[in-house]
């Protein structure tokens, strides 16, 4: 059971184990950045060929709660009672 050889055979699998596991996941991570670069510029040309944006829709409700609360403190201002 002290067999020195089973010891050194099994640490070598292993190595070769962790390395080949570790080579497919370095693999795996450079092809998902090629997959989002490649996203990235698909995006990037198109909202450039199109033209401006608009803006989402959580934007443009705050634009619109912005311009509201500028009227009711134009109107305070002013002395109007709402």
């Amino acid at each position: 059971m002290t067999d020195p050889n089973l010891y050194l055979t099994m640490a070598g699998a292993s190595l070769a184990g962790l390395g080949m596991v570790c080579t497919a996941a370095l693999a795996g991570w450079r092809g998902w950045l090629a997959l989002k670069e490649r996203e990235l510029s698909a995006f990037g040309e198109h909202a450039q060929a199109d033209g401006p944006t608009l803006p989402n829709a959580s934007a443009r409700i705050e634009i619109a709660d912005l311009k509201e609360r500028i009227r009711k403190l134009e109107a305070i201002a002013s002395g109007v009672d709402l």
